[in-house]
């Protein structure tokens, strides 16, 4: 009893230091941006911020995920997936170490989003081709490719598309960079895991059915309508991250827009404390990515929580001018690497009974992200070179 009573004491302690903890950090954030812009003027540009990327961006976003999803679904339909896996089967030994049928997520992911890896590892017909650790390791590749299509779609929409495919390439470089890390730290750590996820399956490479049921016109008129209405959940989805995430980045972005820097409440104001931050390391980021403004380093951050909340920020970008193929090259890359792959990582570990390896795989991630932006923007120079 006297046991509980001080556990129930103890708890409701943390949960007290907890709430004050959160309370000052709260106050100090929007009490600095308060004592800088007028509170007035600071919440009418939080809501009007909100108002203008749900209304300018989120619908576009979201026109976007249902006709890809449209897309996606009949390309899965009539066997375009199936031939580009098995196209791609080949090459997923020697760049990832991972059996053929790993292609598979890769394609998933790329023509939805990051879930659809999870629920691929934990289809027994598909995880007993895998070894344990090159299943721990599907995580990172997966998750490298996520709401690709979409990306490359609202990419090449706004007039940069040669930017989007040198990014892809850039991704699949962070990808084998990220999986290849991830194998080692969990070898390294548990060389158990080298084993077999189901014993005397290793090495069979069985082809995956995808069964298709009625007449052609059925099924293209089924899939069209089933994959808009996945595109409608995901464009539901992001709705969140970028009506909370990009507004918050935002105000933390860019200054204001009046004469003599006075704010005038408008949207897309705010205190500039992440391009101060990084102006003093721009010489960095000009190196590694060709990031010409320390603004554009707002969207990888924003990328590691949600890609959708980062792509929010490219119509604010291009308004201002600073946005070049170079800049889309490197943020399709980081985009895709890291399009929230903080929350993907730990549910889909946790889901395989793998907690104990989300930091290796996080940390693998961070670094293959990384990779992908220099890799997409020393590609893109090239390029830039030969033709």
């Amino acid at each position: 009893m006297i046991k509980e009573w001080f556990h129930r004491q103890k708890f409701v302690t943390r949960r007290s230091v907890e709430a004050a903890i959160f309370l000052l950090f709260f106050f100090l954030f929007f009490g600095g941006l308060a004592y800088k812009m007028s509170l007035p003027k600071m919440l009418n540009t939080f809501m009007q911020t909100a108002y203008h990327l749900l209304m300018e961006t989120v619908f576009y976003i979201m026109a976007i995920c249902v006709l890809m999803g449209a897309i996606s679904r009949l390309l899965t339909e009539f066997g375009v997936v199936r031939l580009v896996e098995v196209m791609l089967r080949p090459l997923m030994k020697p760049l990832y170490r991972l059996p053929g049928v790993a292609a598979l997520g890769a394609i998933m992911t790329f023509l939805s989003d990051n879930p659809a890896v999870i629920s691929l590892s934990k289809d027994k017909h598909f995880s007993h081709y895998f070894k344990k650790y090159q299943l721990v390791s599907l995580t990172n590749f997966g998750t490298a490719f996520g709401m690709g299509l979409v990306v490359v779609a609202f990419m090449t929409g706004l007039g940069f598309a040669k930017g989007a495919l040198v990014g892809v390439t850039g991704a699949i470089v962070g990808s084998i960079v990220s999986t290849r890390l991830m194998q080692r730290f969990t070898l390294k750590a548990y060389p158990e895991l080298d084993t077999p996820v189901c014993e005397g399956s290793e090495g069979d490479e069985q082809q995956i059915s995808f069964k298709s049921e009625g007449g052609i016109f059925l099924r293209f008129l089924n899939s069209l309508l089933d994959g808009g209405k996945d595109g409608v959940g995901i464009g539901l989805a992001i709705i969140p991250g970028v009506l909370c995430i990009s507004t918050l980045v935002m105000m933390l972005t860019f200054g204001p827009s009046g004469a003599e820097g006075t704010y005038a409440g408008v949207a897309y104001e705010g205190v500039p404390v992440i391009t101060w931050l990084a102006d003093k390391i721009n010489f960095v980021f000009e190196w590694l990515f060709g990031f010409q403004t320390p603004e554009l380093i707002s969207f990888p951050i924003t990328a590691l929580g949600a890609v959708g909340a980062a792509l929010g920020l490219l119509p604010h970008y291009i308004s201002e001018g600073i946005v070049n193929n170079n800049a889309i090259a490197v943020f399709t890359a980081m985009g895709m690497c890291w399009s929230g792959f903080l929350s993907t990582h730990a549910a889909m570990l946790d889901s395989l009974g793998y907690r104990k390896l989300i930091s290796k795989a996080i940390t693998a991630h961070a670094i293959g992200g990384l990779i992908a932006g220099i890799a997409a923007h020393w590609l893109f120079v090239l390029l830039a070179m030969i033709f």
